[in-house]
């Protein structure tokens, strides 16, 4: 919900309420003084009627006002002189001053007065109290209760006035792409926007600097190692061919071991140099997924060969729009990981699947497999699953699954790795707005 909504809706329930507790206390406060002033008047005409000049007489003059709001009876020694018909001879046995009773079937205010041998009892239903306590109340609330839509559409225009400079910052930071990091140049008077544009700028600056030292410095480290690393290559080659000890050329073999694992981590380095999303989206074209794939199995089928090892590609062909190097490289790292995992005469399935969500590329090794808490940091950089001491015995730099995880953001696709039915690790890439070949 926008702060807009929920300000607007803050604001009013808390009017609502205050017109509920408004209404609760002014009805309270109407019947309280409406009492005293029917209690006033029942007062007067007990007053007028215990002066009236009625003689006694053998028949009481019994008036017929049962639906009148009004009910009364004179009486002088016990005698009745006039009443209405209503009341009955049993009222009065009623004290002398206000109560509440039951009278002629409903509820009654009756008020009872004694002068000299006379006696008076007048009295008021209390419907008519009722009746006028809300009279006075829904006339005093009725205009606030009118009020309320169109305070709702004030309340709700001046809330949206009052967040414009938010929404308007919010727009923007919405609209800019991820590598934008200009500082946001726009005067503002409000004293809360101020801080907040001010601490943003300067953010933006500290990321852009961290963002290209971070991008650049492992990119131009590597491509400076090149040079030095394919000159020993060839010294450390040229020394093994002079070398007849066969001590000597077992060091010279571990050095040059050493130089190959150096030299693979810095094209791992430069890869994931380029790897950066907006680089790649703009040059995207149909490209084929079982034909990168059976590309990648054919390059490195020779350390399958030496393995021993059994692979397959199952499932038909699917197109996405993507770029074949990334794809080449997403594809030949997980495979490259699932052949080094896997031991000697080890099984390797690749699956090529549609599914509701769309299409995936899958890979299930008979490898050992992972932990719950190995997958969770798989993705970390120069991170390796028991370090260099994996029972597999293969070198590594850590940074494959990195690469994985950059080319996996670049297709807005997703990845999820479960245990493999062969008995080690399932990586399954999710693809989505592919078509079918």
């Amino acid at each position: 919900m926008s702060i807009r909504k929920r300000l607007t809706l803050i604001l009013l329930s808390m009017m609502v309420l205050t017109c509920f507790l408004a209404l609760v206390k002014g009805y309270q406060k109407s019947m309280h003084h409406g009492e005293s002033l029917l209690d006033d008047e029942l007062k007067i005409v007990a007053g007028v009627l215990i002066e009236q000049p009625l003689a006694l007489s053998t028949d009481a003059v019994q008036v017929s006002n049962n639906s009148a709001q009004l009910l009364y009876q004179i009486w002088q020694n016990n005698n009745l002189l006039s009443g209405s018909s209503s009341l009955t001879n049993n009222h009065v046995s009623f004290s002398e001053g206000f109560q509440t009773a039951n009278v002629a079937g409903q509820r009654m205010r009756v008020f009872v007065m004694s002068k000299n041998t006379r006696k008076v009892i007048v009295a008021e239903p209390m419907a008519k109290r009722f009746e006028l306590a809300e009279a006075v109340i829904l006339s005093a609330m009725l205009p606030m209760l009118w009020a309320v839509p169109l305070l709702a559409i004030f309340i709700s225009f001046f809330v949206k006035y009052a967040l414009t400079p938010l929404t308007r910052l919010s727009k923007q930071l919405a609209s800019r792409q991820a590598n934008d990091f200009t500082p946001i140049n726009w005067q503002v008077t409000d004293e809360e926007i101020k801080p907040v544009i001010n601490r943003l700028n300067d953010l933006f600056k500290r990321v852009e600097t961290a963002y290209l030292r971070e991008r650049f410095f492992a990119s131009d480290a590597a491509h400076e190692l090149r040079t030095p690393l394919s000159s020993l290559k060839i010294n450390v080659h040229n020394l093994a061919n002079k070398q007849s000890n066969l001590q000597d050329h077992q060091e010279l073999q571990a050095m040059s071991q050493g130089i190959n694992r150096l030299s693979n981590i810095v094209e791992q380095m430069l890869i994931l140099g380029r790897t950066q999303p907006e680089q790649w989206q703009r040059q995207f074209s149909e490209q084929s997924l079982l034909t990168i794939t059976q590309q990648v199995v054919s390059e490195q089928y020779d350390k399958i060969d030496e393995k021993n090892q059994t692979i397959s590609l199952e499932g038909d062909d699917f197109v996405i729009n993507g770029d074949e190097f990334t794809l080449t490289t997403l594809i030949a790292n997980l495979l490259s990981n699932a052949i080094k995992y896997t031991p000697k005469n080890g099984q390797i399935i690749i699956k090529l699947v549609s599914s509701n969500n769309g299409f995936s590329w899958q890979i299930d090794d008979s490898g050992a497999g992972m932990t719950e808490e190995q997958k969770e940091r798989i993705f970390n950089r120069f991170y390796r699953v028991g370090g260099d001491q994996h029972p597999s015995g293969e070198q590594g730099a850590g940074l494959g699954m990195a690469i994985v995880q950059h080319i996996i953001a670049i297709y807005g696709a997703s990845i999820h790795l479960a245990n493999s039915p062969l008995g080690g690790l399932t990586v399954k890439v999710t693809f989505t707005g592919v078509k079918s070949d």
